[in-house]
């Protein structure tokens, strides 16, 4: 049945007790009369322990009250803050950990990639390790045999499959543990940031194999801070607060509410003055961003341009220093990145001599559609990159309220950016 319920949650709680505090002791003496006094001790921690309270300090709850449910073939998206619960959803979905209170019920085969690697013998080779994580996974030998060739070739680690996993690099070993457990055939498929892992090229083949479930009518549960990931794989979304369920419905929604409620969206002032770091060579001190009048703001026209303020020290100069920079949307998607390599002079940042130092750049108006956005500024080394990151440092908003484009509904949803194209009409 197509609308069939295949996971229903009701009413979903686990509920943790921090743990009792540790005492120390500075004497002999004061050991000793704490060894003589435990038994009593230990009788009033058990008292504790046992007290179902929630009222008690001791008392938190990773998960509150959560109920949904996920129709056969969906793709549900689970967003929130860290610490918001959506791993813990995740185990006791597994049945990793128990529930405090609560009822779930599910219908198929689960596979579950939350820690990705689990179970993998430094010893053993590649191919060896494919059929020890593949048993742990569910797989029988049958199965791993089966689909052999076809994990290897995913992984892309073919010339090194009969080393031992110990020689591999960590990207190698994700990639290989991965490959197996994308390789489940189950109904239910729950992920857990596997999507995070890995380098580019590998990381749109995991995004291609959980497409291919989802289309071949697999349910998928997908936890993410990629938004962009969540938007393009998933169908509908949850959000999660401090272990509650605050919003269910379309993951465009979803987003929008995630971004209010974390406050990611606008900054109050469009300005960033950054702290004293201990980096010997470079420091940023503050990236500005300034309108057509030559305001400091956070809201801008889609028809004016916008002026970036870097200042930045040099503390030591190293001629293979740059810096680039990096305008995000809501989603996380990148739309543009540029670098001080685009100076006329043709300087980088690393040729300056110790001292503190100013970049002007300008976004270009009628460029970006209206909504929100953040920059986030790279200070590299050409032999080894991101030495510094600092990511979405600063937020600002395009908005619409001088041109007739959004009566003309020009901003449309799929679209990342929205620059004016001349037309010209040539009449016969």
């Amino acid at each position: 049945m197509e609308n069939e319920s295949i996971i229903k949650v009701t009413g979903l709680s686990k509920r943790y007790r921090i743990g009792l505090k540790e005492e120390l002791h500075d004497s002999l003496a004061s050991s000793i009369t704490s060894f003589l006094k435990s038994p009593f001790k230990s009788f009033k921690n058990l008292r504790r322990l046992a007290n179902t309270s929630d009222e008690s300090e001791d008392v938190f709850y990773a998960l509150k009250d959560i109920n949904f449910e996920v129709k056969k073939g969906e793709v549900l998206g689970i967003v929130g803050m860290n610490g918001a619960g959506k791993s813990t959803l995740l185990k006791v979905l597994s049945r990793i950990t128990e529930p405090t209170f609560g009822e779930i019920e599910i219908k198929g085969r689960v596979a579950s990639l939350l820690e990705v690697g689990t179970g993998f013998h430094p010893d053993l080779t590649g191919r060896e390790n494919i059929f020890l994580n593949g048993t742990l996974l569910g797989m029988s030998k049958k199965e791993i045999i089966s689909k052999m060739e076809e994990i290897i070739e995913f992984s892309g680690v073919r010339k090194f499959i009969d080393t031992p996993v110990k020689r591999y690099s960590s990207g190698m070993r994700v990639r290989l543990a991965f490959s197996v457990a994308a390789h489940l055939d189950p109904e239910i498929l729950i992920i857990d940031e596997v999507l995070a892992v890995g380098d580019y090229e590998f990381q749109n083949k995991c995004m291609g194999k959980m497409q291919d479930a989802a289309s071949n009518g697999k349910t998928v549960l997908f936890v993410s801070h990629n938004l962009a990931a969540v938007k393009q794989l998933c169908t509908r979304a949850i959000l999660l607060k401090n272990g509650e369920k605050i919003a269910e419905g379309s993951v465009d929604d979803i987003i929008d509410k995630y971004k209010s409620v974390n406050k990611l969206g606008i900054e109050t002032v469009g300005k960033k003055i950054f702290s004293p770091s201990d980096d010997v060579d470079f420091e940023l001190l503050e990236l500005g961003l300034y309108n057509s009048e030559g305001k400091n703001s956070y809201n801008f026209e889609y028809i004016e341009e916008i002026k970036i303020e870097v200042i930045f020290k040099i503390l030591k100069s190293k001629p293979n220093y740059y810096i680039y920079l990096s305008v995000v949307d809501q989603s996380e998607s990148t739309i543009f990145v540029t670098s001080d390599e685009d100076l006329i002079d043709g300087y980088l940042c690393g040729t300056l001599k110790p001292s503190n130092h100013k970049y002007n750049l300008w976004i270009p108006s009628k460029i970006l559609k209206p909504g929100r956005y953040a920059i986030t500024i790279n200070c590299c080394n050409m032999f080894y990159p991101n030495v510094k990151q600092y990511p979405s440092v600063i937020h600002f908003e395009i908005i619409d309220s001088k041109t007739s484009r959004g009566i003309k509904s020009l901003y449309r949803p799929d679209q990342i950016v929205a620059p004016e194209i001349k037309w010209e009409f040539q009449g016969k």
